[in-house]
């Protein structure tokens, strides 16, 4: 019986063929002092997916494996990558849209096997091809488009102000083995927004006191779809993200109406009266004070909603 190699590339894929063989080609020419194999999770692609990875899969270099993946969603698909990757000591993330810079792998290994961390984050940088950034994307909102740079130093993660995200993510297989997943309230199907699973892993494992860390020197790069481009986008993505907020971690307040707590229609009101001073001020930051309104309109929906479910469920 072949043995797993101890390093799995893990990557979910979802109706991007054309990326795939640029991707597949940059990891094969990573340098790394032990072998490792490629592990793509197709998630019923609908494109060419399922050949050009048969196709990949057939020339020589790394070993590349296919599982397919058939309930639909991003978190099915992470933690089927989980499943699959159980027999490696390690599990090395990214996503289908980036492409990995020269010393990514063994940036990720010498953190996990040599340092003794047990989750390490790197640089995700952002590239706008084909289309040009917009001239009203500053630098603090390219964080929601999964940029994340914490300086060129190393350092240990110990508290949420320095997330890391399965855009380029390495984990010791052992977190997973006890039983611990992604969670599937968090998910999303095909181009929906909204996602979270990995915040919520994220933040399971500074609860288990895990030693996470930062490697500057582990980088990807990562194309920005153009409908991603829009002030809109950022607009729903904050909705979505307090939705799930009010829905699932929000506690019950005792002074609420129709199951939301009262405090939120005047955090509601209030970022509504900012967002639109500052659109009528055309100040700098009025797309961020918008974000804050539609991240509260989102909570008070999420909370509702549970309020409605738990009358249904009486």
């Amino acid at each position: 019986m072949m043995i797993a190699p101890r390093i799995t590339i893990a990557l979910c894929t979802y109706n991007r063929a054309e990326r795939l063989p640029p991707l597949v080609a940059a990891l094969r020419t990573q340098v790394c002092d032990e072998p490792f194999r490629i592990l793509f999770v197709d998630n019923n692609s609908t494109d060419r997916t399922a050949e050009v990875l048969s196709e990949l899969a057939a020339q020589p270099g790394v070993p590349l494996t296919v599982a397919k993946e058939k309930q639909q969603g991003i978190v099915p698909a992470r933690n089927r990558t989980v499943e699959e990757s159980l027999a490696s000591e390690f599990m090395l993330v990214m996503d289908d849209d980036e492409l990995p810079q020269p010393g990514w792998i063994q940036s990720a290994v010498i953190a996990l096997r040599d340092d003794g961390l047990d989750c390490v984050g790197g640089r995700v940088q952002v590239r706008f091809d084909p289309v040009p950034r917009p001239a009203w994307l500053g630098d603090d909102l390219l964080g929601f488009l999964a940029e994340v740079n914490y300086g060129d130093q190393p350092f240990e993660i110990r508290d949420d102000s320095t997330p890391v995200w399965t855009a380029n993510v390495g984990y010791r297989t052992a977190l997973f083995r006890a039983g611990l997943r992604f969670d599937m309230r968090y998910s999303r199907v095909g181009k929906a927004i909204g996602g979270g699973e990995d915040v919520l892993m994220f933040h399971k494992l500074l609860e288990q006191k895990a030693r996470i860390g930062y490697r500057p020197d582990m980088l990807v790069e990562h194309y920005v779809e153009p409908w991603r481009l829009k002030r809109s986008y950022f607009l729903r993505v904050h909705y979505a993200s307090g939705y799930k907020h009010g829905l699932h971690e929000l506690p019950p307040y005792p002074r609420s109406l129709f199951g939301v707590p009262l405090f939120l229609f005047g955090q509601a009101a209030m970022h509504c009266l900012r967002s639109a001073k500052s659109w009528i001020t055309a100040d700098a930051g009025r797309l961020r004070q918008t974000m804050n309104f539609t991240h509260a309109c989102g909570m008070i929906a999420g909370c509702n909603a549970r309020w409605r479910a738990a009358e249904y469920q009486q």
